[in-house]
Parts: structure tokens; C-alpha cells; sequence
């Protein structure tokens, strides 16, 4: 397999018009004819992450959230993003990133995550286009729980979903909420559009503070278990996915990534 190939089927499932304008999704690093016998995916591309690939010889590396996101004038050794990506410049490694495609693409992370918690009547929170299997397509996501509950009751059903054992939220614990809108990881921006939709609760992974007053004043919960915890189990599935399209290759989730937030 060459990255060319990785790239089509990546594009083919996660369509690089769905980015945003501000983000940078693609081929980062490589070669499109460059061999690959081996794929690691990740949440975030960082030094660690970046020796694992190196040592169990990766020929790509699918990252969520991409790599040289900010105007870059020189690659050394001085700095440690540098030194990285001299490391995996060197080793023959290519990175790839779809980041917010892979956001809203059809059967994306907030698709992913309407799916998990049995939403039903799931619509984009900004609809962008309609596609040829007359599904709406566009950023975050809504949609009815199969029968109203509390948001406390609703907590915790997320909490296992996305792999946690406690989580921010703004609201009253016993307030009814019955639509519910889903923005994966920093993605409190929505909120009014969530508010506007009728949603009760918006699922996101991390909010300002004074997004969180916004929040009250609307009169919509949040719930904030983690940006980690919000996608890191997309880019797992996305392992699994590539997987079962090249059976030929070695495809894994990365082993060294880990939240860099705890609890005290």
C-alpha cells in the first residue's frame, strides 16, 4: 500500500470540504508513493506518541488534531515539535490529519457519539449540505433521546460512553431534558446554536467559564467530561475502521497517549 491509497479511502470517509476554513486537515508529512505496511492513529501527534510510532515502525501516522497548525518559518532540532518532526521525517514516517472532516463527516466522532447515546432524528447543528443519500451533512449534531430523563441521569450515561468517571456540568441536576446537541472536544461555540434548536443539553468536551455563564442565562445544560475523553475513542474506532479496509497492513490506536488532565 502507498500513502496515496490511505489518503483516498481517509478523503472518501471523511471528505476534506467538511474542515473548517481555519483548520489545517491532509497529508502533513510525506509522500503520496511513500510504502506503508503499518498505520497508528491518535488523538494528538506529541513527542511520545511520535518514539512509539518510530519504534514499532509506522509508515503513517493518522492524528486527529494536526500537526504545523500555526505558520511554521523553520524546522530544527531547537524546539521540541521540531526535533519531532525531524525524528519522524527521518524514521520515513508520513502524518495525516482529518481532524474536523472527521468531526462531521457522516459517520464521524459527533455522529459517533448522537449513535452511543441512542439519539434518534439526528440532524447537524450547522447544516452545510444535503448529500446524494439525502442525509443532512455539517458540524456538531442533535437529536431526541428515546424518552425524557434528568440531566443527572443523562450524566450518567455519558460517563461510561466516553470513558470517564466524573465531568463537568452546568445545570440543575433534575431538570428534564429530553434533545440533546454534541460538539466533540473544544467546541462550546455552538452553544446558540444548540439553544436555538430547542436542545436542552449540549455535550462538548471544554468550555470557558464565561461560556458557561452564557450557558445559564440560554437556559441550556452543559456537560464537560474532557476534550480527551470527547474523541479518543473516535480515533479507536478509526484504528479499527482502517483495519477492516486494509486486513494486509498492522493498524493500532496509539498505546502511549494518555489524557494530560486528572483528577485530584
Amino acid at each position: 500500500m502507498t500513502v496515496s491509497d490511505i489518503v483516498n479511502f481517509l478523503e472518501g470517509f471523511a471528505p476534506p470540504e467538511l474542515a473548517e476554513d481555519w483548520d489545517n486537515t491532509g497529508l502533513l508529512v510525506g509522500a503520496d508513493d511513500d510504502q506503508v505496511s503499518s498505520i497508528m492513529t491518535c488523538l494528538t501527534l506529541t513527542p511520545d506518541v511520535a518514539a512509539e510510532a518510530i519504534e514499532k515502525r509506522a509508515g503513517l501516522i493518522v492524528t486527529h488534531h494536526p500537526i504545523l497548525f500555526r505558520g511554521v518559518q523553520q524546522i530544527t532540532g531547537r524546539n521540541s515539535e521540531g526535533q519531532m518532526l525531524l525524528d519522524l521525517i527521518r524514521a520515513g514516517i508520513a502524518v495525516y490529519s482529518p481532524h474536523t472532516s472527521y468531526d462531521s463527516a457522516l459517520a464521524g466522532i459527533n455522529q459517533q457519539l448522537s449513535e452511543s447515546l441512542g439519539l434518534s432524528d439526528i440532524k447537524p447543528l450547522r447544516p452545510l449540505a444535503e448529500s446524494e443519500s439525502e442525509q443532512l451533512i455539517g458540524s456538531g449534531r442533535y437529536g431526541n433521546l428515546p424518552e425524557p430523563t434528568t440531566l443527572g441521569e443523562l450524566i450518567d450515561r455519558v460517563k461510561p460512553i466516553v470513558g470517564v468517571e466524573q465531568t463537568w456540568f452546568v445545570g440543575d441536576l433534575a431538570r428534564s431534558v429530553s434533545r440533546v446537541g454534541i460538539a466533540c472536544g473544544s467546541a462550546v461555540e455552538f452553544l446558540r446554536d444548540a439553544a436555538a434548536l430547542g436542545c436542552d443539553v449540549l455535550l462538548t468536551g471544554e468550555a470557558r467559564f464565561h461560556a458557561c455563564l452564557e450557558a445559564r442565562t440560554l437556559d441550556i445544560a452543559l456537560i464537560l467530561p474532557g476534550h480527551y475523553a470527547t474523541e479518543r475513542s473516535a480515533m479507536e474506532n478509526l484504528a479499527s475502521r482502517l483495519q477492516t479496509e486494509f486486513p494486509a497492513l498492522t493498524v493500532w490506536a496509539s498505546e502511549a497517549e494518555a489524557d494530560p488532565l486528572g483528577w485530584g
